[in-house]
């Protein structure tokens, strides 16, 4: 039998049901879902230090478990020394189980990690039912070996649903286990 991810089963047997009962959707067409996590790190000394890029590479390969694409500055800018073509970051999707693995491991091991964690503001939503948000430190994934990094660095992360609302997504991410501010209801 082939391996399903623990948040996509709890999603098919749980979450569309209580979705369902909050929302009264017509169809099951309606439901929302997430569809990819994105993770994106914009690396401004790689113009001086094209290292910086590979270990990002390295950093977003192991945290994500799939090869991530090097972003290309798209113009030059002479204030910042910078050309076009020139590698200034890194980015990599998340789909399928993948996408799955990573909100699990996300959720339960790396968020509790960050200092002074007191839950995710709920500002990170852009009107069309995406969630953004910053990680200031790799270092909360316990994949990243402390003492092979050079460097403290944060990325950004943003889960793309496929809600009309912000309200239909803060309710799908809260269901899945991420802990909003202002949001005490725990979901095991």
């Amino acid at each position: 039998m082939a391996y399903v991810p623990r948040l996509k089963t709890k999603y098919l047997e749980e979450i569309q049901s209580k979705m369902q009962e909050k929302f009264n959707y017509q169809s099951s067409m309606q439901m929302p879902k997430l569809t990819k996590i994105v993770l994106n790190r914009g690396i401004g000394d790689a113009v001086s230090d094209k290292k910086l890029i590979d270990a990002a590479v390295e950093e977003f390969s192991t945290i994500a478990g799939q090869k991530p694409m090097v972003t290309k500055a798209k113009k030059s800018i002479s204030n910042f020394k910078l050309r076009e073509e020139v590698p200034i970051g890194a980015m990599v999707t998340l789909r399928g189980e993948r996408m799955y693995e990573f909100l699990d491991r996300f959720i339960n091991v790396a968020l509790p990690r960050v200092r002074d964690f007191r839950g995710l503001p709920q500002k990170g939503f852009d009107g069309k039912g995406n969630f953004n948000m910053g990680i200031k430190e790799q270092i909360i994934f316990p994949e990243i070996n402390v003492d092979k990094i050079n460097k403290i660095a944060g990325l950004n992360v943003t889960f793309v649903t496929t809600a009309p609302t912000d309200e239909e997504a803060l309710e799908l991410l809260v269901l899945f286990g991420m802990p909003f501010q202002g949001r005490n209801k725990k979901v095991a």
